[in-house]
C-alpha cells in the first residue's frame, strides 16, 4: 500500500493510492504556517489516520517545495521558507519511524502522469507546471531523472530562448538573474504581459476569459505567451527529445495553448516534423500527491 503526502505551503494533503490507481482513502490539513515542528506533527498525524482509515501500514512518499542541498543533507530553495536549512528527511523519518522517498512538486506531478496520466506509456516525459511559478520534471520508462545536482528539468531559471525585441534583458526573477523563462511563463509573467498593454491587473483565467469573449488585447497576451512557450519548450525538445510534454498547474486550463503552442515551437525544433505531443495533465491537481505516492515501486 503506498501513501502519498503532498507538503504544500498552505495545505498538506494525503492519499492512500492502490495498486489499481483508485484512491480509498484522502484527507487535507492546513500546513502551519512557520511552524516546523508543527509540520512534523501534521504529517506524522496525516499518516497515522489514513492508515488507521485502511487498516493497513504502507511505504510513504513526500512531494516537497524546494529541493535537497546535496552538499548539506538540508532543503534549500522552498517557498515554505521554514523548511530552508532543516533536515526535513531525517526528522520526518524519525518521527514516522520508516525509510521515506521524497521529491519536489514538479517531479511528483511528472511522475504522476508518466505513471497513470496523460503520458502513461511513454518513453520519455517532460513534465510542467505553469502556475504561480515555472516548474519541470523528467522521467524516462517511469522513473524520475534527477541528476547529480538534483535539478533535472529546472528549466523555468533558463533564459527565454530566442529573445525578441522588448525581451531583453527581461524581468528580474527572484534567483537573482533577468529574463527567466519563470519570468516569462508564470502566473504573474502572463498578468504582467497583459497590464503593460491593457492597465488592468487579473489573473490568468480572467486573461482567458476576456480572450474567449473576444477581447484584442487578452488575445493579443495569450498569443504571446504562446510564442514565448513554444521557443521555451522547443529548446527543451532540442535537447531531451522528449514523447510527450505535459502540462499543469493553473495556466494548463487555458485550451488555446494546446494548438498554439505546436503551431509555434516547429520554427525552433530542430527537426523536419515535431512528432512530441502536448497534452494537459489527467489528474489535475491530485497529480502531486498521487507522483509522491508512486515514488515507491510495487
Amino acid at each position: 500500500m503506498r501513501i502519498g503526502i503532498d507538503l504544500g505551503g498552505t495545505k498538506i494533503e494525503g492519499i492512500v493510492l492502490a495498486g489499481d490507481g483508485t484512491v480509498p482513502a484522502r484527507e487535507r490539513v492546513a500546513t502551519p504556517a512557520g511552524d516546523y515542528p508543527g509540520t512534523l506533527a501534521a504529517v506524522a498525524g496525516l499518516v497515522a489516520r489514513l492508515e488507521k482509515d485502511v487498516g493497513r501500514t504502507g511505504t510513504v512518499g513526500i512531494g516537497m517545495p524546494g529541493a535537497w542541498s546535496r552538499a548539506t543533507g538540508l532543503v534549500k530553495n522552498a517557498n515554505s521558507v521554514c523548511l530552508n536549512g532543516r533536515a526535513l528527511r531525517q526528522d520526518l523519518e524519525h518521527v514516522l519511524e520508516r525509510p521515506l522517498r521524497f521529491a519536489n512538486d514538479a517531479d511528483c506531478f511528472t511522475l504522476s502522469e508518466a505513471s497513470d496520466g496523460a503520458a502513461a506509456g511513454a518513453a520519455v516525459v517532460f513534465g510542467v507546471i505553469v502556475g504561480t511559478g515555472t516548474g519541470g520534471g523528467i522521467a524516462v520508462d517511469g522513473r524520475l531523472l534527477t541528476g547529480p545536482n538534483g535539478i533535472a528539468g529546472e528549466w523555468g531559471h533558463n533564459p527565454l530562448p530566442w529573445p525578441q525585441p522588448g525581451e531583453l534583458p527581461g524581468p528580474e526573477c527572484y534567483c537573482g538573474l533577468h529574463g527567466c523563462i519563470e519570468t516569462w511563463l508564470s502566473g504573474p509573467g502572463l498578468e504582467r504581459t497583459y497590464r503593460q498593454v491593457h492597465g488592468d491587473t487579473l489573473e490568468g483565467h480572467e486573461i482567458n476569459q476576456r480572450a474567449l469573449a473576444g477581447e484584442a488585447t487578452a488575445r493579443g497576451a495569450l498569443s504571446r505567451y504562446a510564442y514565448r512557450m513554444a521557443r521555451a519548450l522547443a529548446s527543451v525538445i532540442n535537447i531531451l527529445d522528449p514523447d510527450v510534454i505535459v502540462l499543469g498547474g493553473g495556466l494548463s486550463n487555458i485550451e488555446s495553448l494546446y494548438t498554439a503552442v505546436p503551431a509555434y515551437w516547429g520554427e525552433y525544433v530542430f527537426s523536419d516534423r515535431v512528432d512530441t505531443r502536448l497534452v494537459r495533465a489527467r489528474h489535475g491537481d491530485s497529480s502531486g500527491v498521487r507522483g509522491a505516492a508512486w515514488l515507491w515501486p510495487v
